[in-house]
């Protein structure tokens, strides 16, 4: 007779709906598929009565933070804004079941909570695309990679969306074989499976809609530099090319000038971290390659219409 497995799914407040959907529904459609009750799960939060989601719904749970059977899996889904519901208890009772041996993992930005409980030092680790920049500041330690998710290490690891079902569906296979996994996909009718070392975010050459293979380079290059950003005639150099051949290809495929896009690349940036950390605006400015706190507010404010210490007044 084939053991049932056990998932318990912490919902942490504001968790993402979607995330949660795609890492229950497998489980569920296998047991469907097989005609075997080969997994059953239960829903747990902080205050072992509801979860709200990012979407507002509101989710009854079926316990607390109590102990977890021996052979359970525990994995955490959170959303936005994690840092703030990162509760000491919420740590603590992570801490003893990693001590009492419960295989724990994450989901979109659960690997935050993993984190903050001090799990994922020299761990591969895989967190949603948005939180990358969080997380590298906060938690330097952390191999954080862009995979979708991350099965080949001591805490698993998804980065959300849609990948938290491409994690599922991998665990399914190794728990019973490639071909549940198929027929669970098939369900799903999700034809687009992704193995975890593929990349979250698509290329640049889809997201920008350009197949110049220097102009992708060009923005690679500024990705790489965006503390210490090289000039125009330095890309231009690195690629073989001349600063006016870089010019013309941003302004032809990108309508604007390669000091602007990585300007603007890094503004970007500078918002993720205003709205994820806590960390000062000096230091953000620093991080994000500005020499001084009062030109990098003139530059954000211009750009976005607000002080840098508005924005996070307002989203406070």
């Amino acid at each position: 007779m084939t053991q049932t497995t056990h998932y318990v799914f912490l919902l942490i407040e504001n968790f993402s709906h979607l995330a949660f959907s795609c890492a229950l529904e497998p489980l569920r459609i296998a047991n469907l598929v097989s005609g075997k009750p080969l997994y059953r799960w239960s829903l747990a939060s902080e205050d072992g009565q509801t979860a709200t989601c990012s979407n507002r719904s509101v989710t009854l749970v079926d316990r607390g933070l109590e102990p977890m059977e021996r052979g359970d899996r525990l994995f955490l889904i959170s959303g936005l804004h994690v840092q703030n519901h990162t509760t000491p208890a919420l740590l603590n009772y992570l801490r003893r079941e990693r001590s009492r041996g419960t295989p724990i993992g994450a989901i979109c930005s659960g690997a935050y909570v993993l984190a903050m409980a001090g799990f994922l030092d020299d761990v591969e680790t895989a967190i949603h695309w948005e939180f990358h920049d969080l997380f590298a500041e906060k938690f330097p330690a952390v191999r954080l990679v862009r995979n979708v998710f991350v099965a080949n290490q001591k805490f698993v690891t998804a980065s959300g969306g849609t990948a938290a079902a491409d994690l599922m569906l991998h665990l399914i296979a190794r728990d019973h074989g490639h071909d549940l996994a198929t027929a669970v996909a098939d369900q799903m009718v999700y034809n687009a499976v992704r193995e975890g070392t593929a990349a979250q975010r698509v290329s640049l050459q889809s997201r920008l809609g350009a197949r110049n293979e220097h102009l992708v380079r060009a923005i690679a290059i500024m990705e790489e530099n965006i503390e210490t950003p090289l000039a125009p005639c330095e890309i231009a150099r690195e690629l073989g090319i001349s600063t006016r051949q870089l010019e013309r290809l941003f302004g032809k495929y990108l309508n604007t000038s390669p000091k602007r896009y990585v300007v603007e690349m890094r503004l970007h940036r500078a918002r993720n971290l205003i709205v994820q950390t806590e960390q000062s605006i000096a230091q953000i400015a620093m991080a994000c390659g500005f020499n001084s706190t009062s030109h990098f507010s003139k530059v954000f404010r211009s750009h976005f219409g607000i002080s840098p210490l508005s924005h996070r007044t307002t989203l406070a």
